[in-house]
């Protein structure tokens, strides 16, 4: 039988949507389940496009623990919004089917994640992916320079051989760093010694802005698009040229600010996807620091989390100090799970996704980041013939012979890397859709769960009652979610208030709210030493508080629970004849 759901999908599994289709997907969600899904606009983008968030979960205005998914910041890696719909759709299906196994998770499970607030932000730079898919064009994130910097010689992207595409051009050159294999023909590997030729420069397909009329400026992946999201927001911000793709302030871009903008309001948020591709791995914190000075809880969180990710997701996880920085101990500034993590007190990962360097063979290179840099050429002609074999010669595109009306004759063609290098082949898109699905919703079961499982009322006579509380979190995670986030303002340790109801009031009004301090729940992570074979021992009552009030009357006390970081669980109890 059909699912309610998926029969609503759009091909988000088969291919990489446009902004028009993706909205439609939204919006027909929206529509078809409006008691548990909700789709608002966060901001607009520069070219005018909504950010259009979905919100899952009923009573969505109810403030409970919540889980964030974004995708597709940078505008080549179209995969991440496929990625974000199929989560979102999973979640979808937990509430408008029953027997839904949510990628094969146990009923109690699935319970708990019925529980959450989801958020999912498909497409954070509809400007730049819209771009990529009509253009094959780069852009990191937006395709806009608002630089003030006049008569800057550039390249600027653009189409020069008619065929709706803007990849390389290629010019003969003695003096050129590239040559063309001889096994995979089209494919430009770097120069060796040995080479005798012909030899290449090879530049972005497009014109040079502000031409000497003999300089040929240097190719810069920020040539013509001033930004890098992922370099703007708040938390470590440094402005250029420290950190390149800054921006000109934190948050100067609409799509940061927009989603800064938001999550203030949601302290909620206590798990963080935030989808990238490529490479096949998830990037967890530090990203600043090593290891060794990250707190020793929130390490074995991230370990079990890494467990998951290993098992379900298929990628290995890795330090972003130690095994994602460009440049040896040197961090990226104004990272947006930087920001989740260290201001948003939230479990944050990045995932690149799709294994391409796992898929041809290549062995795990150490650091992680070196996979992108350090391929020898036979690694490069391994990845051509892939694409020949593999991916219908997606990636290498046959050169063709054009007038460039300042270079002069030229070639234009070279690598498309939008489909099998920067996403995997649309043949793979559905796996790992339900690989990355399965893994977060693993994650997002782990969030604390507070409760109220007993109330007992002990008559005192003269009209009094004595009303203890029971308060505990059933939860795998802390209120306080990370050690390390203990301290932020708004990670609000939990109060527990009792208010009576008709015809039933407190002796003492003023002492109505009781601190309880953050709760611990039941998870401590893995490999953290709590479950050393030489001492397997419980914690005491870590996970349960009491609380206790004298009432006067019948009637009935409502019994709540309330923290800004986990929300509110209410219980009512009858008093005296009513009881």
């Amino acid at each position: 039988m059909t699912s309610p759901v998926t029969a609503l999908a759009y091909p988000f599994r088969q291919r990489f949507l446009n902004y028009q289709e993706i909205n439609d997907q939204l919006e027909a969600w929206a529509r078809a389940f409006p008691e548990f899904v909700r789709l608002q606009s966060i901001g607009t983008s520069v070219e005018g496009r909504a950010l259009h968030l979905l919100t899952i979960g009923r009573e969505p205005n109810r403030d409970r623990p919540s889980v964030w998914v974004d995708g597709n910041m940078h505008a080549t890696e179209l995969s991440g919004s496929s990625v974000a719909l199929a989560i979102a759709e999973d979640f979808i299906r937990l509430h408008a089917e029953p027997d839904f196994d949510a990628q094969s998770l146990p009923p109690h499970v699935r319970d708990v994640l019925r529980e959450l607030r989801v958020y999912v932000l498909p497409r954070m730079s509809p400007d730049g992916a819209e771009a990529v898919l009509t253009t094959g064009r780069y852009v990191r994130s937006n395709p806009r320079d608002r630089r003030p910097e006049a008569h800057r010689p550039r390249w600027v992207s653009r189409d020069m051989d008619g065929d709706g595409l803007a990849l390389l051009i290629r010019k003969e050159d003695p003096a050129g760093e590239f040559v063309e294999s001889r096994e995979v023909r089209g494919l430009m590997l770097p120069r060796e010694l040995e080479d005798i030729g012909p030899f290449y420069k090879v530049f972005p397909e497009g014109v040079i802005e502000d031409w000497d009329g003999h300089t040929i400026p240097d190719p810069y992946f920020l040539g013509d698009n001033d930004t890098d999201l992922n370099r703007n927001f708040p938390w470590s911000w440094a402005p250029e040229p420290e950190q390149e793709g800054a921006g000109v302030y934190p948050t100067s871009e609409p799509e940061a600010r927009a989603v800064v903008d938001f999550v203030t309001k949601e302290p909620t948020i206590f798990a963080w996807l935030n989808l990238h591709t490529f490479g096949g791995c998830y990037i967890r914190p530090l990203g600043n620091a090593p290891d060794r000075k990250m707190n020793p809880f929130d390490l074995a969180v991230f370990r079990q989390v890494a467990q998951w990710g290993e098992d379900h997701g298929g990628y290995p996880t890795v330090s972003g100090f130690e095994e994602f920085t460009y440049e040896p101990e040197k961090p990226l500034h104004g990272a947006l799970a930087d920001y989740a993590f260290h201001q948003r007190g939230a479990i944050a990962l990045v995932c690149e996704l799709w294994d391409l360097f796992a898929q041809l063979g290549f062995a795990r290179k150490k650091p992680f980041v070196d996979h992108y840099t350090m391929l020898t050429r036979a690694e490069l002609e391994a990845l051509g013939a892939w694409d020949r074999t593999q991916n219908q010669s997606r990636i290498v595109r046959p050169w063709r012979p054009i007038e460039h009306p300042q270079l002069g004759r030229v070639e234009a063609g070279g690598v498309d890397p939008r489909i099998g290098m920067s996403n995997p082949p649309l043949e793979q898109l559905r796996e790992l859709c339900a690989r990355q699905s399965a893994f977060f919703l693993r994650l997002a079961a782990m969030s604390p769960r507070l409760a109220i499982p007993e109330v007992t009322v002990e008559p005192l006579g003269a009209d009094l009652h004595r009303v203890t509380a029971v308060i505990t979190n059933e939860g795998y995670l802390p209120t306080h979610i990370l050690e390390s986030a203990k301290e932020l303002p708004f990670n609000e340790p939990p109060s527990v208030i009792a208010v009576g109801r008709n015809g039933a009031h407190l002796v003492d009004p003023k002492g109505a709210r009781r601190a309880l301090g953050h709760i611990d729940g039941w998870g401590r992570g893995k490999f953290g030493g709590a479950f050393a074979l030489f001492f397997q021992r419980s914690r005491g009552s870590v996970s349960r508080r009491e609380a206790c009030w004298i009432v006067r009357g019948s009637g009935s006390v409502e019994i709540r629970v309330e923290s800004c970081r986990t929300g509110t669980v209410t219980r009512t109890i009858a008093i005296g004849e009513r009881h």
